[in-house]
This record gives structure tokens, C-alpha cells and sequence, in this order.
């Protein structure tokens, strides 16, 4: 019965409505801020972290809104994750872009070697032509390349030219795509039409290339010919082809980003979705003090949905995590399936067939051994399967019924998908649900020529325990996680505010899983990082030198196990120079140096700076005692060959050879003075005097030799010159008191002249900088005013670089653009402020 009725005009009704739709979306988001972990977050990177455990498990987005683009490994290759949601009837995309999966037309040789003609001699001006007689080419096996890429036929030569005749059977209606993997220059024709053409260039892996339309139509059924010329201008080489069809988009509607959070180990985001909200996370519990748990390869996905109008709304949710994940590049042949267990979770599980593991190794490569798992805990709105990536998103997206879980037939990766898919009820109370993906890699490194396995596999456990632990522990884990991204944004805002906490909070995941946590043979930590994107190499001592500032705070073990592996390559005999090595090899192998030129005083000064510093965190001198020998030759080689550096590199190696470096000597004089500390800490103090004494001599000397009036040199016989002396921070860190306070002031004050609208330079040479260095060179500052001046030009760099990919740590300062490097570890040297501040306050000082 109706007590009364309240006549309203359409569009006063209209205006009603809307306003209390968006106040429901405005009390959505007041839910959703609350919920975080801190009152302050970083919301604007240059690539957003999802699952973030390793070099090989790494997964960003690289856009804004978290449904613009497929979400990609840390070396920007496709991992796709997929998210659709449907709320009564109506579908929208809320992560990634559910796109059906390129088909081949015409097969690579990577997986599949396919006969073709090639010659290593010139051919003359017609090679690439359909009519051209090849009649007295070699008959070979593509793929060709030199011995290390492992290809069908080896080729050492500078030249060659290949041509393979193929038949299409498939109508071409879509795009179509020229699938390349070629080092060094290469050029490709199609029908005698060039298709695609690169000088002094090379990929790493296979990528695709769209064919325009004028080379399509010149395709046909029969005697189709694809010539290939590349030259080898150095190292590797490498060159193969193939054809693929990308299916058009599918057409739906994206979810409404409204929000996204960063912290120090989650990703969140908050959608609308109709009239249903959506929250997000990404969970990735990199607690650096509880190895345990940090070594852990499982990120938590979790969704939270909730009703904006009030009424009850029918959600189904699907999250896809394609086989990709478990491969170098998508045309690998994977298996998939679920995984019987028991204890009552739904687990699916892929990987390669061929499983060759640690056979592949380089800087621009993914993982192709061990297995990806999706899994969830027992839940009855949730159905968990394997699937074709097609017929996974067409079931979704015509609400067919789900096929059982069972073990598919082996197929190319890029066609597997592992699905879960949630039937709901959305209403005002918040529904909840989580999933699991994690990755088991089998063997994680080679350490002179014995395979390692990760650390959490030290008690024997299996990766179906591992999800049941992971699973059981969850609520422990979230609410240890939101309270150190609390206590880490806190830390970091008193050591140097606001704008140094979100540069923090951007480089605490990234660093962290350039690693990986690896048992040794005695139980011992072992803990290398891959140097992505700038030669691949392992346990590059100059890259562990600036990433070790944020494990010196959190868990000093770690640098430990950073400095482990050259320790042992030295004190072995295997290592027989006066000085460490640059690498240990390329990741994953670890079996010795690879890279081709030494960095002597370089290296010998990191190392020692490194065990003074670890000397500092833990209290006592024992790692410092166990490796003196190592470290007394070292000194010894500074003393000798470190004060005016000769002709070579030092860890800014893309800059250049460089003499007399002014900056290399103040590394020289300050691991001096750290060794010196260190032999007062085991109780040599005539050691202590004489090398204390040096080094203060040392840089007396310094002084005169890089004063430039108004700063100190680039190198010491060019006062025309200057540069960042970052290597002081060690000197006020340690409390050294090597240079006096009147060098620190002199050097701030000239900084702040030369600064552009992306950063301070590194030196007078380019306009190019690195961020880490800068952080570094900031720390010298006197006060806070002069601190922020410096940093604040890279907080504008990395939210507003035009460069969408993980954070780049060298970039130009005139535009914020990426010159290389992206992902690295050494970004992790944004702590060092912090660093400086903890050591303060832990002495009674503020």
C-alpha cells in the first residue's frame, strides 16, 4: 500500500540520480583511500609494478590506466594479464587488453627449423625477387646465427642471404604480421617488396612488425618467397622469419580507472564498473628482514567488489594469466593443466615442453623452464581452468559454460591461457576474493658450474605447500605488508620528506626484484642481480655498489650476499688480479667474468666502501675479518694505482674511458679510509694509523689537484671540467672526516647552477644524468632547502618521462627522456638519505 507519492519532474529525477551516483563513487573512493596502508602514496610512475619477485617474474603495466595496455615482462615483451567483469549483463575490461592471440601463417625456425636456400657471397641486385635462380645457393635450415644462439645452421660470416619460398592456405583479412628476430642489420622482402629494413641494429628476440597493406596484397596461395639479408657487424649473430595474423581488438567497454595507489610492496587500483565498484591489489611481499617470506614467488591478486547504488547487481569476474608468463616468446610449445593436491586449493600450472633449463642466458630474454601456477583456495563461486586462449575469452564473453580443467594438448604459448573465473553477488557489503600466482623455476642460477636453487626451497618444500602456506598465511602477510609500507613512507618523509618518500616507495620493488634470494651449497645467502638492459650480466659489483643502500637499512644479510659470490670468485684462486672482478657472468650463469674489460680501482673501492659499510650496519667486524685477505690486496692496489686514476672505465663505463678521474680518486681515498675503520674495528690499529694517515694525506692531495676556483674537476688536468663527486657520500656515511666540510659546500653550491629541468648532469660532458648518482650527490647537502632543490627535478622525471617503461636510472635532464638501462636494481641507491638518517638517529643524533 502506498502511504504516499511524491511527483518529481523527469529532469529533476535525472539530476537526483546522478547526484547520488556520484556520491556513492565519491564514498567508494573515500573507502578505497582509507583502506590503504599509508595517509601519503605515489600514484604516477613511469610503469606501475604487479608481480615483482625476480629478474625472470617481473610483470608492470606500462601506462596510467591499468586497461590502456597489455601488461608486459620488465624488457616491455607481452606477459599478458587479462580482466573483464560483467555486471548485469554488461561487460567491461579492467586489466590488460582481452585481444584472441596472434595465429601463424608461416611458422619461425625456432621451434620448427624449415629448409630454405642461402648463400654467404654476395648475390647480386635481384636476390630478393620472386623469379630470381637461386639454383646454386646452399640448402640449410633456418635459423642461422653464430654457435651461442643455438640455431639450425651455424653461420660466422660477416653476410648472408636467405630466401624461402612458402604457400598461404588462409585468407587474409586481418592484420599481418612480419615475425623477426635478426643481429645485427637486417633487411626483408616479401614478393620481392621490402617488408622491413634496420641498420646498425639488432633485437634480441623475436618481435612483430605490421605489414602494410600494399606488401599484403601481394601475398598468395602459392610460391611465395621471403628473402632475408643481414650482416653481422659484431659479436652474435642471428636472422629468422616467419608470418603471424593479429585478430582485430575485441570491442569492449573499459572500466572506469578512477584511482591507483603505490606503495612499497602493493599496487592497488579502484574501478567503476557500471554500478558496481571494483578494487584491485597486487600483492608482492618483498619484506627485505624476512628472507622466508621475501623468497616467496607468489603475488596475491586480490578483487573486492561492492554495489554504488544500493541495490543487488549479478558480477561474474575472469582473470586470465597467459602461458606466455612461462615462456621466451610466445611461439613455444607449452602443457597445461591443473595439479592434484591436497589441501584443497585449485591450482593450474604451465611450462615449456622442452624445459631446458638454465640453458638460456642474456640481458633481453625471459624465462623458458620452470612452471607458472595460478591458484586459489577452496571457493565455490570460483571455477579455475586451462584453457585455448580463445575459447577462454569466448566463453566468458558469451557466458558459456566453463570446460572442466584437464590437461590440454600441448600448444604455442601465446594460445594457453590459465583462467579463473567468479560468479557474485555484488550489494553494499564488500565481497572479497583472492588468487595466487606464483612461478617455481626449478634451478634459479649456475654458481661455478653447480646449479642453485631459490631460497625457499631450502627445507625441501614443494610449490603445492608453498600456495597452501602462502594461502593459510595471507592475513598475517597484508598486515605486515601495510604496516612497512607505512613505517617506510614515515621513515623516508623524516629523512627527507615527502617528495624523497614517493621517490623511495617507486624504487623499493623495482631494485628488490632485480634479484634473486638463492641458497649456496652451505646454506650461505646468496643474493645476485641480473643487470637488465645493460648487458645482462651477474653480480656486477659496480651495480651492487649504488643498489646496496636500501638492503644496508632493511636487511644487511642481503649485502652480504650481494658481495658473496666475488668474495669467493677472489679468495678461490679462480680470480688471481689484484683487484675483483666486474661480474661473476652472464644471468643466470655464474661461472666468471664475461664482461670484456676490467674496471680496476673501481671495483676494489666499491668493495671495500661495501664492507665497511656492512661493518657499520651489523655492529661488529666479523664479514670484514672473514674476507681481509681479499680486502688487504685491494687496498693495497688503491694505494698504488687509485690516487690519479690511468685511462679506464669506472661504473659510468657508457660515458667512456677517462684518466685522472677526480671522482674515481675520491673512491680511491675513501675505501682507503674505510679499510683503515675497519682494521680499528678488529683491533690493527697500527694498520688503522698507516692507512688512516694515507688516506687523509690523500685527500689533502686531492684538493689541490681538482680545484677549479669555484668547484672541483672532471678529471684533474682539465679545470674546465666538472662532475658529480657522489663517491663523498661514503666519506660523511662512514664518518671518515677525509674532506673537509668546505668541499661538500663548495661542490652543492656550483650543482645548483648546472641543473636542467629533468636533473642535475652527470658531469660537463652531456646532458644525460643518473638518478641514483644524483640522490647520492644530494646526501652531501648541508641542508634541507639545498636537498630537496636536487631531488625534486627527479621526482618531476619520474612522473612525468615520456618514456613509459620501469624505471630508467639514466635519462637526459633537457627532456626526461630514457637514454637506457630501465629496471635495474641500482635504483635501490635512493635510500641512501635514508640510510645516512637511520644511522644518525640509531647514534642518539637528529
Amino acid at each position: 500500500m502506498k502511504i504516499f507519492e511524491i511527483s518529481v519532474h523527469p529532469i529533476l529525477k535525472s539530476f537526483i540520480l546522478k547526484k547520488i551516483y556520484q556520491y556513492s563513487i565519491a564514498a567508494f573512493l573515500s573507502i578505497f583511500f582509507s583502506s590503504q596502508p599509508i595517509f601519503s602514496q605515489l600514484t604516477k610512475a613511469p610503469a606501475y609494478p604487479l608481480i615483482t619477485h625476480d629478474p625472470y617474474f617481473s610483470i608492470w603495466s606500462f601506462s596510467d590506466k591499468l586497461n590502456e595496455t597489455d601488461t608486459r615482462h620488465w624488457t616491455g615483451k607481452k606477459q599478458p594479464l587479462i580482466g573483464m567483469i560483467r555486471v548485469d549483463g554488461n561487460i567491461y575490461n579492467f586489466l590488460g587488453i582481452p585481444q584472441y592471440p596472434e595465429r601463424t601463417i608461416l611458422p619461425t625456425g625456432e621451434n620448427r627449423p624449415y629448409e630454405c636456400k642461402y648463400t654467404e657471397t654476395s648475390p647480386g641486385m635481384d636476390w630478393m625477387k620472386t623469379d630470381f635462380d637461386d639454383k646454386k645457393w646452399k640448402k640449410g635450415k633456418a635459423p642461422f646465427g653464430t654457435k651461442e644462439a643455438s640455431p639450425a645452421t651455424e653461420w660466422s660470416s660477416k653476410d648472408i642471404w636467405v630466401r624461402r619460398v612458402f604457400d598461404l592456405n588462409d585468407p587474409l583479412v586481418d592484420q599481418v604480421l612480419l615475425q623477426l628476430r635478426h643481429d645485427d642489420d637486417a633487411e626483408v622482402y616479401i614478393n620481392g617488396e621490402k617488408a622491413f629494413e634496420c641498420s646498425s641494429c639488432y633485437n634480441g628476440s623475436y618481435e612483430n612488425f605490421p605489414l602494410p597493406d600494399a606488401i599484403k596484397s601481394k601475398l598468395k596461395k602459392e610460391k611465395n618467397v621471403l628473402a632475408m639479408h643481414c650482416m653481422n657487424r659484431q659479436g652474435g649473430a642471428y636472422i629468422d622469419a616467419g608470418l603471424a595474423i593479429l585478430p582485430p581488438p575485441i570491442g569492449l567497454s573499459p572500466a572506469v580507472q578512477n584511482a591507483v595507489l603505490i606503495t612499497a610492496t602493493q599496487t592497488s587500483y579502484a574501478f567503476t564498473c557500471g554500478e558496481v565498484g571494483l578494487e584491485l591489489n597486487f600483492l608482492s611481499p618483498l619484506l627485505a628482514n624476512d628472507l622466508d617470506l621475501f623468497s616467496r614467488p607468489v603475488t596475491y591478486i586480490g578483487f573486492k567488489i561492492k554495489s554504488l547504488d544500493g541495490q543487488s547487481h549479478h558480477v561474474q569476474l575472469f582473470f586470465g594469466a597467459s602461458a606466455m608468463i612461462a615462456a621466451d616468446n610466445g611461439n613455444q610449445t607449452v602443457s597445461a593443466g591443473n595439479v592434484k593436491n591436497n589441501y584443497g586449493l585449485s591450482i593450474l600450472k604451465t611450462g615449456t615442453l622442452s624445459q631446458k633449463i638454465l640453458q638460456k642466458k642474456g640481458d633481453d630474454v625471459r624465462i623458458d623452464w620452470g612452471y607458472l601456477y595460478l591458484a586459489s583456495a577452496a571457493d565455490k563461486s570460483v571455477s579455475l581452468n586451462a584453457v585455448d586462449y580463445k575459447t577462454g575469452l569466448d566463453q566468458f564473453l558469451n557466458e558459456s559454460s566453463s570446460a572442466a580443467s584437464k590437461q590440454l594438448e600441448p600448444n604455442d604459448a601465446k594460445q594457453v591461457l590459465l583462467e579463473a573465473t567468479y560468479d557474485l553477488q555484488a550489494s553494499s557489503n564488500p565481497v572479497e576474493k583472492r588468487l595466487m600466482i606464483a612461478y617455481d623455476d626449478i634451478n634459479s642460477i649456475q654458481y661455478f658450474n653447480k646449479n642453485l636453487q631459490a631460497w625457499w626451497k631450502k627445507d625441501g618444500m614443494s610449490m603445492e605447500q608453498l600456495l597452501n602456506k602462502s594461502a593459510f598465511d595471507y592475513p598475517v602477510i597484508k598486515a605486515k605488508c601495510n604496516a612497512f609500507d607505512k613505517q617506510l613512507y614515515a621513515d623516508a618523509t623524516t629523512a627527507g620528506g615527502d617528495v624523497y618518500a614517493k621517490l623511495c616507495v617507486a624504487a623499493y620493488r623495482q631494485s628488490l626484484a632485480a634479484h634473486k634470494l638463492v641458497r649456496g651449497a652451505n646454506n650461505e645467502i646468496l643474493f645476485p642481480q641480473k643487470e637488465n638492459f645493460s648487458n645482462g650480466s651477474i653480480w656486477t659489483v659496480d651495480v651492487t655498489y649504488p643498489s646496496a643502500p636500501l638492503t644496508l637499512i632493511y636487511n644487511p644479510d642481503l649485502t652480504m650476499g650481494m658481495m658473496n659470490g666475488i668474495f669467493d670468485y677472489s679468495e678461490s684462486g679462480k680470480w688471481k688480479k689484484p683487484f675483483p672482478a666486474h661480474d661473476l657472468g652472464t644471468y643466470p650463469i655464474a661461472n666468471g667474468q664475461t664482461y670484456g674489460e676490467d674496471m680496476p680501482v673501481e671495483e676494489a673501492g666499491n668493495m671495500i666502501i661495501l664492507a665497511a659499510a656492512v661493518t657499520k650496519a651489523v655492529g661488529k667486524p666479523d664479514y670484514a675479518k672473514l674476507h681481509w685477505k681479499a680486502l688487504s690486496t685491494w687496498v693495497d692496489f688503491l694505494v698504488k694505482d687509485g690516487i690519479d686514476p690511468a685511462n679506464q672505465l669506472c661504473t659510468d663505463d657508457f660515458a667512456g674511458h677517462l684518466a685522472r678521474n677526480a671522482n674515481l680518486s675520491i673512491k680511491a681515498i675513501v675505501g682507503i679510509g674505510a679499510y683503515a675503520q675497519m682494521a680499528e674495528a678488529l683491533g690493527e690499529y697500527a694498520t688503522a694509523a698507516k692507512y688512516k694517515q694515507m688516506a687523509q694525506g690523500f685527500a689533502l692531495k686531492w684538493a689541490q689537484m681538482a680545484d677549479a676556483g669555484d668547484h672541483y674537476s672532471l678529471t684533474f688536468d682539465n679545470k674546465n671540467s666538472w662532475s658529480q663527486k657522489y663517491n663523498l657520500v661514503w666519506d660523511k656515511l662512514l664518518g671518515l672526516q677525509l674532506f673537509p666540510q668546505a668541499v661538500y659546500d663548495k661542490e652543492i653550491k656550483y650543482y645548483l647552477t648546472k641543473q636542467n629541468a629533468f636533473g642535475l648532469p652527470l658531469d660537463s660532458r652531456k646532458t644525460y644524468t643518473k638518478s641514483d648518482w644524483i640522490l647520492w650527490t644530494s646526501t652531501l647537502a648541508s641542508n634541507q632547502q639545498d636537498f630537496e632543490a636536487l631531488i625534486d627535478p627527479v621526482y618531476k622525471f619520474v612522473t612525468e618521462t615520456p618514456t613509459r617503461v620501469p624505471l630508467s636510472d639514466w635519462h637526459e635532464t633537457m627532456d626526461g627522456k630514457k637514454v637506457g638501462f630501465q629496471a635495474r636494481s641500482v635504483v635501490g641507491g635512493y635510500f641512501i638519505k635514508m640510510l645516512e638518517w637511520k644511522w644518525k638517529n640509531r647514534n642518539g643524533k637528529k
